[in-house]
Order: structure tokens, then C-alpha cells, then sequence
């Protein structure tokens, strides 16, 4: 496993408070770094760094500069995302604030200052849609089929076109779907998680199923991933960061009610249709990932999905 080593400034995350973004924050907190935490509205979600309570995505690109240079931020983890539906909500989380960002950094740029690292956590889903069995590889052409997927591009190609025009160092990561400690209660998982809490032993969970097959990694290891490419020289590019492993999703939930404690057969299944924000199937190449980043998978499903369970348990529980 790739040590983490210490950069020196600030690491700014923006979407501090949501599952990814908090993850980052702890993983930064932990390799002794310096972090300033973004959000629309302070939580619990990024752990206890100092938070700046702003909106990315429709603050004037002036203010967010002088946030960077007056904090010393030298590099930015673009964390933000939206489980909004509508198109409006999706242009203002995956495009808007990735642009501001990027033309922040134009600003400090032209000032004078050194491009800032930015890394970008993107989607697998921007590559669309494959066939079952094929492995995603960065030399596949993005070809989004919803407006979440082609949001999200277009989120990626504003910091890789910033690259390219030299106001950023832009990396992105398209991560496969994330599970794990503090998932997003409007997930899928998170939805089960919520509906395994509200059953009693002895009651029955009925829950439509799609069959598919998806690749999914736990969200400490993204972080670890975010923070190694926040160090990483490499720039200019996506860089897929999954596990390698198409798991079938009733699977995930077999796992999650494994952990919930509840008896066996307390969860009914019944087959569904594919309504997420992707394909039925994913499966990422992350051999680039292991050659460019020093970087791989280390918590397996299982372990994943107990955490998850666990930080499900309401707080008073959790303080007994």
C-alpha cells in the first residue's frame, strides 16, 4: 500500500458534509493535514474540520479565489455531488461547481500563483452504458445515456479542459457506486439500510431487486484514492477507481441484512427493473489506477457493508 505523504498548504474539500466528501476529510485528518471543509450547510458529515459555509455553485468565481488564497490552499477536492432528480438540480451540482471552481483557479492563475491541484471525483457511469461481461477502461469514449451520467461528464471535461488550458493540474477519478460508513440515505443501499432498521425480527421486508450487476467500492477506500492523486504528479486524465468486481446487488443486500442481525429470510426479494443512474452492469479496469496511483481495493464487501450498518444505528444507540 502507497504511503501517503504530507503536502504542504491547505486541502480544501468541497462537499465536506456529504459521504464521499467527509470520507475525504477524516483520511486527510488522519495523514495530519490541513483541510478546510466546503458546504452549502454545515453537518456532522466532515468529521471536525473547520467549515466554510458556502455554495460552489453559485458563488462568484472572485470569492472563491480569495477563499483559496486567503485559506493557502493548494489543492481542491472536488467532492460535490447531488441526488437532486431534475435537470436544474443536476447542471448545479455536477457542472456548475466544478466550472467555478476551475475558473477560481483561472483567477489565481493569471495573478500569478501556481496552478492548483484539483481532483475531480467523476462517475463510471460517464462512459454509458456496456454490455454485460466487458470491463471499463479509460480508453473507452464517454458516451452518457442519462442526464445524471452526461452532467456528470461534463462536470469532468470543465477540469480537464482547465487542465489543458493551464489554470488547474486536474485529475479525475470516475468511481464505480460507493457503499460503506455513511452512504447516502437516498441511495439504494442507504434505502434499504433505513427499511432493514424500521423492521422487527420476526417481520417481513419486501424489496424489488433489479438483476443486475454492479461494481461497488467502499467510500474510506475512494478517499485514500482522492488523497494519493491529490500527491500524484499525474494530470490531465480519468483514472478509474472501483474494486474490479461486478457484484450482483441482491448480493450487497443479502450482506447488509447479514449484518442487520435479523433472522434469516427476513428480507423477500422479487425481481425489478434497472432505474438508476447507470447501466445494469459495471465493472471497472483499475489497473491504471494500481500503476498511476500506487492505489487498490482494500476493504472487502463484507467488512463494508457491517460499517455501513453500523453507522446506520441512531446516535443515542451509538452512545450507550
Amino acid at each position: 500500500m502507497a504511503e501517503l505523504p504530507a503536502s504542504p498548504g491547505c486541502l480544501a474539500v468541497v462537499g465536506a458534509t456529504g459521504s464521499v466528501g467527509g470520507a475525504v476529510c477524516r483520511a486527510a485528518q488522519a495523514a495530519g493535514r490541513e483541510v478546510l471543509g466546503i458546504a452549502r450547510t454545515p453537518s456532522a458529515g466532515a468529521a471536525d474540520v473547520p467549515l466554510l459555509a458556502l455554495d460552489a455553485a453559485t458563488v462568484r468565481p472572485g470569492v472563491l479565489a480569495e477563499v483559496f488564497r486567503s485559506r493557502n490552499v493548494t489543492a481542491v477536492v472536488n467532492a460535490a455531488g447531488g441526488w437532486g432528480t431534475t435537470a436544474e438540480e443536476m447542471v448545479s451540482a455536477h457542472v456548475r461547481i466544478p466550472e467555478r471552481i476551475v475558473a477560481a483557479a483561472a483567477l489565481r492563475t493569471a495573478a500569478g500563483a501556481p496552478p492548483l491541484r484539483v481532483v475531480h471525483v467523476g462517475s463510471v457511469h460517464e462512459y454509458g452504458p456496456v454490455a454485460e461481461g466487458a470491463w471499463i477502461d479509460e480508453s473507452l469514449t464517454p458516451d452518457p445515456r442519462t442526464p445524471y451520467a452526461a452532467t456528470k461528464l461534463a462536470g469532468s471535461e470543465a477540469v480537464l479542459r482547465g487542465d489543458r488550458e493551464g489554470s488547474v493540474r486536474g485529475l479525475v477519478l470516475r468511481a464505480v457506486n460507493v457503499c460503506g460508513p455513511g452512504t447516502s440515505r437516498a441511495s439504494f443501499l442507504g434505502t434499504v439500510a433505513d427499511r432493514l432498521r424500521a423492521t422487527a425480527p420476526g417481520e417481513r421486508l419486501d424489496l424489488r431487486i433489479a438483476p443486475a450487476r454492479r461494481d461497488y467500492v467502499d467510500v474510506r477506500d475512494l478517499a485514500r484514492a482522492v488523497l494519493l492523486a491529490v500527491d500524484s504528479p499525474v494530470s490531465g486524465r480519468a483514472v478509474n477507481i472501483g474494486r474490479g468486481e461486478a457484484v450482483a446487488v441482491g448480493e450487497l443486500v443479502a450482506l447488509l441484512a447479514e449484518a442487520s442481525g435479523l433472522p434469516d429470510g427476513t428480507v423477500r426479494a422479487s425481481g425489478g427493473t434497472v432505474t438508476s443512474k447507470g447501466g445494469d452492469w459495471t465493472l471497472a479496469d483499475i489497473s491504471l489506477a494500481q500503476a498511476l496511483l500506487g492505489w487498490s481495493p482494500s476493504i472487502g464487501l463484507r467488512a463494508s457493508m457491517a460499517d455501513m450498518w453500523e453507522s446506520t444505528r441512531p446516535a443515542e444507540a451509538m452512545a450507550e
